[in-house]
């Protein structure tokens, strides 16, 4: 009878190590249009606290590895960093294009195709 426990219990754990990695390596579903959003220069300034940055992040799912993002906000929400100071960067999210053009707010995946001429 313990044998048995034992055999379940290997085969749980080999099917969640099987499933784990092929989730790591299986693509984003977005990954070739974030990648050329960065080909194209695109970038997104955000905080880690801003709402509409969790909610634009998340649109991407594990695409979103492959998006030039710059964090503007120091830790414990202690103001802004240097860099976005720099830039100028008013609210978040605020997206700049390679013309140095910007948009503040979340951006829908046509929105950023119409910008950056990437397909989805």
């Amino acid at each position: 009878m313990k044998k048995i426990y034992w055999i379940i219990i290997i085969l749980i754990l080999i099917t969640g190590i099987f499933f784990t990695i092929k989730s790591t390596l299986t693509p984003g579903k977005y990954d070739n249009f974030a990648k050329c959003l960065t080909d194209n220069k695109a970038k997104l300034y955000g905080a880690y606290w801003c709402s509409h940055c969790i909610d634009q992040k998340n649109t991407f799912g594990k695409s979103f590895k492959y998006i030039t993002y710059i964090e503007c906000s120091l830790p414990n929400n202690a103001g802004q960093n240097a860099r976005c100071k720099e830039e100028n960067i008013q609210s978040y999210p605020t997206w700049e294009f390679k013309d140095k053009s910007r948009i503040t707010g979340e951006l829908s995946f046509e929105e950023l195709s119409k910008k950056t001429n990437c397909k989805l």
